[in-house]
C-alpha cells in the first residue's frame, strides 16, 4: 500500500491547510514560501483535490471511484463527494472524539476496536448511513489512545449531523450531512465545485 512519508506539517504548509483540520494542534515556526507566480487554473483545482486526498487519507484511485459514485447521485456533484468523504467510518470516529486524528481512527478502526449497529466493522473506508450507531467495543475502552483522544475532544464540538454518548462510548448518524453542516466547504478549506471542475475536463 502506498504511504505518504512527507512530513504532516510540511504538507499542511504545501495546501495551505491548518493543521488543526487534521486534529494537530500544532503550528509550524517556518515562513511560508511567497508564490512567484499566479496560480493556473488548473493549479487551484488540483491542489483542492489534493487538500481533500490528504485531509481524508484516501488515495487516488479510491477518490476516482467517490467521484463516480458521487456524479451519479442526485443533487450537486461536489457536495455529494464532501457527503461520501464525510460518511467514511474513520471519519466518523474521528468527528465523535474516539480518536484525535483521521489517522488513528483509522487505526482504531483496523485493529477491529469499532463497531457498527454492534458488530465489529475493520474497514475505515465503510460508509455509515442514516440511524447506525457507532460505537468503541467493550474491549478498547480503556484503551490509552482512546482515553487520550476523550480528553483532548472535550473541547471540539461534534457536528449537527451525529450525536455522541460520552459514557457509553458510543454515537449515533442522525442523518448524512448536508452542505451546511461540513465545517471543511463551511470555513473555505475545500472548495468542491474546483473538484469537480478538474475530473470534469
Amino acid at each position: 500500500m502506498a504511504v505518504d512519508r512527507t512530513p504532516v506539517l510540511k504538507r499542511c504548509r504545501s495546501l495551505d491547510i491548518d493543521p488543526i483540520v487534521l486534529g494537530i494542534n500544532k503550528k509550524s515556526n517556518r515562513q511560508p514560501r511567497r508564490r512567484r507566480r499566479q496560480e493556473s487554473e488548473y493549479g487551484a483545482q488540483l491542489r483542492e483535490k489534493q487538500k481533500a486526498k490528504f485531509i481524508y487519507g484516501v488515495l487516488e484511485k479510491q477518490f476516482r471511484g467517490y467521484y463516480d459514485s458521487a456524479k451519479k447521485m442526485s443533487g450537486i456533484t461536489g457536495t455529494n463527494l464532501m457527503v461520501i468523504l464525510e460518511s467514511r467510518l474513520d471519519n466518523v470516529v474521528f468527528r465523535l472524539g474516539f480518536a484525535r486524528t483521521r489517522k488513528e481512527a483509522r487505526q482504531t478502526v483496523r485493529h477491529g476496536h469499532i463497531t457498527v449497529n454492534g458488530k465489529r466493522v475493520d474497514i475505515p473506508s465503510y460508509r455509515v448511513k442514516a440511524g447506525d450507531v457507532v460505537a468503541v467495543s467493550n474491549k478498547a475502552k480503556d484503551l490509552l489512545p482512546i482515553k487520550e483522544a476523550l480528553i483532548s475532544s472535550e473541547h471540539v464540538a461534534v457536528p449537527a449531523w451525529l450525536e455522541v454518548d460520552i459514557e457509553k462510548l458510543r454515537g449515533t448518524v442522525l442523518q448524512l450531512p448536508v452542505r451546511d453542516q461540513i465545517d471543511l466547504i463551511s470555513d473555505g478549506t475545500i472548495d468542491p465545485q474546483l473538484i469537480v471542475e478538474l475530473y470534469s475536463k
